[in-house]
This record gives C-alpha cells, structure tokens and sequence, in this order.
C-alpha cells in the first residue's frame, strides 16, 4: 500500500559469594589488621549509568525515563456493538506503547451529526463483540465524547471514530455522527480522525485498519510533543467491488457535491487512472482511492 502524505523496576542481584569472600580476606591478613570490607555490587538495569566510586566500589544506578502510552480514545455512530468499532480497536491494539479506552453510544446512532443532550448521561459497562470492555453511553456520538471527559475524567491524547459503516463523503460530513463526535473532541482541544468504509457487501472494514495505523504512526511525535494541530481529519476508504483499494490521496471536502454520489454503494477499485487532488473526496472515493481531508470544526 502507498501513502501519498499529507516503570519498570530494577531487579537486583546479589553476589552469590560475598558471605566466603569476607572469609578468605579475613584468613588471608598477613598484618594482623582487619581486612578491608568486601563490597558487592548490584546489577544495573538495561539502560542505567554504573559509575565507580574509588575503594568504596559504591555504585549508582539512573533508571531510563518511562515513556507515556499514547492515549487513544475511540467512539462512533453505529453503536459500541457493531462491527466496525471491534475492528478498529482490534487494529490499534497492534501498535507499540497505546492505551485504547472505548466510550461509545448504547445503540445506532447514526446520521444524527453533533446532536448532544442535556442532563446526566447514562453510562454502563458493556463489551465489544472481540470481548474489549468499553463504557457505552445513552446519548449521542457526540455526548459519547462529554461522557468520557466529564464523567470518567479521561484525558485523551487523540481521538478516533468509526470505523464507520457507510462513507461520509462531500455534504454528508455535517450530517455523519462518525464526524459529530471528531467535532466534539477538537472542542476539547485534541485532534480527532474520523474514520468509515465504503458501503459494499459486505462492509470492508479490514481494508481500512492499515489506513488509520499508518496516519497514527506518522502523526504520532507531532501528538505525542503536543504540536498535532486540534484538527478533524476524515479518513474513508473504500469497500472495493473489483479490485483493491488504490493510493491514499489528499484532497478536499466536496461539501458542493450531491449527496446521491457521495452514498452510492459500490466502489470501482480497478481502475488505472492516477489520483487526482483537485476532484474532491467523492470522485476520488468513488474512483477506488482511499481519501484524507480536513473538516471543518463547525458545520
């Protein structure tokens, strides 16, 4: 696949010996005085500093900085049962040094936008069809986001949802729950990948897993050092009716297309047209390319 851009503790060991080398020292006095004192040094964990201090033989040892996981909070539209969503997470799980934590709507929520609701949330313990405990919330995507900040004080440092049954193409963004809850999180000042597959059949949610991994692992330092713009960014990638997903292209929301061409439910993977950046997120979607564009943070 080719991407066009955009605490451990110590463990110490003792000598085994040090009890008989006291011993033989002792014996071995030829002045009478007493023998100097045996010392016994540790072994320094992978990553430390040993420095000799002269006859004392004191060591001391600097453990290597614990690196944080990086924190990715996942939701969507479709509900924490779906399919798409234990896809994802199962994909995430795969990277080096994350903590996945999963707050998503109770039930299908999609096609309701940034819709919230007022009052106290209900929020409940449920799994992800893989088995992956989740917190589910009787609101919508958007509420999902709320939830996870101001009543389980998670503090993430990305959010992404989906993957989303169905593309979320051109003017359906401001309707799509998948970009409503993104659109929540970039409130909160974190950036957020909206992500969703093509409608085929069936729904190709494991062609879009490398997509998201890829842009995680390229946007990673920017997020981890706290200089990844509190963007939304809209991943879809196509359920191919012949043929593969071709190149990631970066182009922009066609937010003046028609909204039939954005919903159409197949996508010809075959082609052998280049990508073209100009023509906006459907036709290059339509044409078998995965596509990345900015959203706006407001409908």
């Amino acid at each position: 696949m080719t991407v066009l851009h955009h605490h451990r503790p110590a463990t110490r060991a003792l000598a085994p010996f040090a009890a008989a080398a006291l011993l033989l020292l002792g014996a071995c006095s030829s002045d009478g005085s007493d023998a100097k004192a045996a010392t016994t040094t540790e072994a320094a964990p992978a990553g430390s500093t040993t420095t000799a201090a002269g006859p004392t033989d004191s060591t001391t040892t600097t453990a290597a900085p614990a690196s944080e996981p990086l924190k990715i909070l996942v939701s969507n539209d479709d509900g924490y049962s779906a399919e798409g969503i234990s896809t994802l997470v199962d994909g995430l799980q795969t990277l080096d040094d994350v903590e996945v934590t999963v707050v998503a709507p109770l039930d299908q929520r999609s096609g309701t936008g940034g819709k919230t609701t007022e009052g106290t949330l209900a929020v409940s313990d449920v799994e992800l069809k893989s088995g992956f405990a989740a917190k589910a919330v009787d609101g919508f995507p958007a509420d999902t986001i709320r939830a996870a900040y101001d009543d389980l004080g998670l503090d993430p440092d990305l959010v992404i949802t989906g993957i989303n049954e169905g593309q979320n193409l051109g003017p359906l963004v401001n309707a799509s729950g998948t970009v409503g809850a993104a659109r929540a999180a970039v409130a909160r000042g974190v950036p957020a990948l909206a992500t969703s597959s093509g409608l085929g059949q069936p729904v190709d949610y494991d062609a879009a897993v490398p997509f998201v991994l890829d842009w995680v692992k390229q946007h990673r330092e920017a997020i981890e050092a706290g200089d990844e713009p509190a963007a939304v960014t809209n991943l879809n990638v196509p359920s191919c009716a012949t043929g593969e997903v071709r190149d990631l292209v970066e182009t922009e929301t066609d937010l003046d297309g028609k909204a039939g061409d954005a919903l159409k439910g197949t996508q010809d993977c075959s082609g052998t047209d280049p990508a073209d950046e100009a023509a906006g997120d459907i036709t290059e979607f339509t044409a078998g390319f995965a596509t990345l564009s900015p959203v706006s943070a407001n409908p």
